[in-house]
């Protein structure tokens, strides 16, 4: 059955999964921060926080806020169900044959009778959406509890928002979601990037000089969330995935003042138009990449009305540095597209993109091998596949390397493989958030060849961490720390921390002369990274680095700069600075008991 938001926290609350804070809480930092400090905990669980107020304005809201809603894996069952069964029953649908006898056209009924509850349902009457009707100047989103996450955020933003638009010719629907920036009571900044469906359509648009309508749904099931994110190809409604999840068909109800379709059962629903013609500023945002993305111009949704249930429940999410909510729906991601995705590239097995890998930055893949250069050929299969072609760097392993989610033994398995002659270095796009590339949304792409045997002879001559790091001091004092992993592999990794000065790729040319020391060697700034966290290591280093620039390879030592990049760099964008939390917030809310976190935990995570 679907839920409603009342029904999803009654399933939360059966399931001992949710969190309630009574407390008065302020809807600038405080209650993000909560969530962001939840989500990061092994236990983790939704919190719904009864008393949201604005201290700025003095502001009490009667809207309750619920918060990480997909807290862990149980939480992902309980609302969107098993994906490897999900992925299992798409699979069978893409294989299905001719039948061959009366149970075989029994059974190829059953599948088809239950596809009719596939496309959504349009209904006649208003859905309990609108049992709440504010129009014209009374439609204020200063009524909504809408949260600033960030000291740095460009203002308050909508994060969980179902953004609901149709194409000029209303043949293709869509429903995304994206971030939306408060600039006022009746404006929104439409934060749909380059490469999404509410652009493309927005263009229809904009070419023909008519306004385009958007609706903007929140809460309600949280199947309409997953499906807002889920990776569709362009052309398909996602809610018919909710359909073909939920075995019934999506409840939808026109807007009261456009023509868009949105689910029954949101709690609000915010209807508007874009004028194609006006742009404004949108960010800076502290987003899922663990940086803030910087200002650029994006379309403004002009606000004409807002509705909702009687009594409804404000859904947001947070986002930042990893792990963070996403980490559990993009695994669910992970299981339900997979034979998809093999319908592109057969000889996949299967997939894993690490969640301290921010998704798009790093994805490992099994495959069957079956010729030379059949690795490199999937490469480009991915580069070339819907958001897969956002992939910045991809290892690709055989059908007898470990679990691909068995970090330390796959790890393993890549580093006894990685040959510097295997690594394909090219260019592409990247995701409109990727911030190291010298060009927006183009960049490096790195490829990795560890299908092949192990590396019978490393020639490495092993050191402790303090015998390195003096012979590097004596080449060169820039260099403040040193930590050697895996060094029971072909390549271990070398991180070395620095205060930089210059080039990297000059100090590279220094220390090549230890390559009979070093395999793998990472560079990072002092500042803001901990040697002794290799979590958040590997999330600095897939996203600082663009392959075409920050990758040495010289003598089979291959170098990775993953320091901030600047002038020295020949980088001429601005580069963001990394989502931080208030650290006076942090304390306050410490003192007062209402997170419980020490020491060792701010600096795991890079809180501060």
């Amino acid at each position: 059955m679907s839920y409603t938001v009342n029904e999803t926290i009654k399933k939360l609350q059966e399931n001992n999964l949710l969190k309630i804070i009574s407390e008065p809480l302020d809807i600038y930092l405080e209650i993000p921060h909560i969530a962001y400090i939840e989500v990061k905990k092994s236990n983790s669980k939704a919190i719904l926080f009864t008393h949201p107020i604005d201290k700025k304005t003095g502001k009490k809201f009667d809207t309750p806020v619920l918060m990480n809603v997909f807290c862990n894996n149980k939480a992902v069952e309980l609302f969107i169900g098993d994906g490897d069964k999900i992925g299992a029953e798409i699979e069978g649908l893409l294989k299905m044959k001719p039948p061959q006898g009366w149970a075989d056209k029994l059974a190829l009924f059953g599948k088809l009778f239950d596809l009719k509850n596939v496309p959504p349902k349009k209904l006649s009457c208003k859905g309990i959406c609108q049992e709440i009707i504010r129009l014209g100047h009374d439609a204020k989103l200063s009524d909504l509890p809408i949260l600033t996450t960030w000291e740095q955020d460009g203002g308050a933003f909508i994060t969980m928002g179902q953004v609901y638009t149709t194409s000029l010719d209303g043949k293709m629907n869509n429903v995304g979601m994206y971030r939306l920036q408060v600039y006022n009571d009746g404006q929104l900044g439409m934060h749909w990037q380059i490469h999404k469906d509410s652009n493309h359509f927005f263009h229809e648009y904009k070419k023909a000089g008519k306004k385009m309508p958007v609706s903007i749904g929140i809460g309600g099931d949280p199947m309409y969330i997953w499906c807002g994110q889920a990776p569709l190809p362009i052309g398909i409604f996602e809610l018919m995935l909710y359909g073909f999840v939920k075995k019934e068909n999506a409840k939808l109800v026109k807007s009261i003042t456009n023509d868009i379709y949105v689910p029954h059962d949101v709690d609000f629903v915010i209807e508007g138009f874009v004028d194609p013609e006006k742009l404004k500023i949108e960010g800076p945002f502290g987003d899922h990449t663990g940086y803030y993305t910087l200002e650029e111009e994006y379309p403004v949704l002009d606000v004409t009305c807002i509705t909702s249930k009687e009594h409804p429940i404000f859904a947001a999410t947070v986002v930042g540095k990893p792990p963070l909510e996403d980490k559990y729906m993009g695994y669910a991601t992970e299981r339900i597209f997979l034979p998809l995705l093999k319908t592109t590239a057969p000889d996949l097995i299967d997939y894993y993109m690490p969640e301290n890998g921010v998704f798009h930055n790093l994805i490992l893949a099994k495959i069957n091998v079956n010729y030379p250069g059949h690795a490199s050929q999937m490469m480009h299969a991915f580069w070339g596949v819907g958001q897969m072609s956002f992939v910045k760097h991809a290892i690709f392993v055989s059908a007898e390397a470990p679990t691909l989610h068995d970090d330390e033994a796959i790890t393993k398995w890549i580093l006894n493989r990685i040959n510097p002659e295997e690594l394909l270095i090219t260019r592409g796009v990247v995701d409109a958030l990727d911030h190291s590339s010298p060009k927006f949304a183009v960049g490096g792409k790195l490829g990795i060849d560890c299908t092949g045997d192990e590396i019978q002879n490393s020639g490495i001559i092993a050191l402790s961490d303090e015998e390195l790091l003096h012979k590097i001091q004596s080449i060169t004092n820039e260099v403040v720390e040193l930590r050697q992993y895996y060094t029971d592999t072909k390549n271990p990794i070398t991180v070395i921390s620095v205060e930089k000065n210059r080039s990297q790729k000059e100090l590279f040319d220094e220390l090549k002369i230890l390559f009979l020391h070093i395999k793998i060697l990472v560079i990072i700034d002092v500042k803001n990274n901990h040697l002794d966290n290799p979590y958040m290591l590997l999330w600095r280093v897939v996203n600082n680095i663009d392959s075409n620039r920050d990758i040495f390879i010289e003598d089979n030592l291959i170098g990775i700069d993953a320091t901030n990049k600047n002038s020295l760099d020949g980088f001429t964008r601005r580069w963001p600075d990394d989502v931080t939390c208030t650290a006076s917030v942090l304390d306050d809310l410490r003192t007062r008991n209402i997170i419980d976190i020490d020491d060792e935990f701010i600096t795991k995570w890079g809180l501060v």
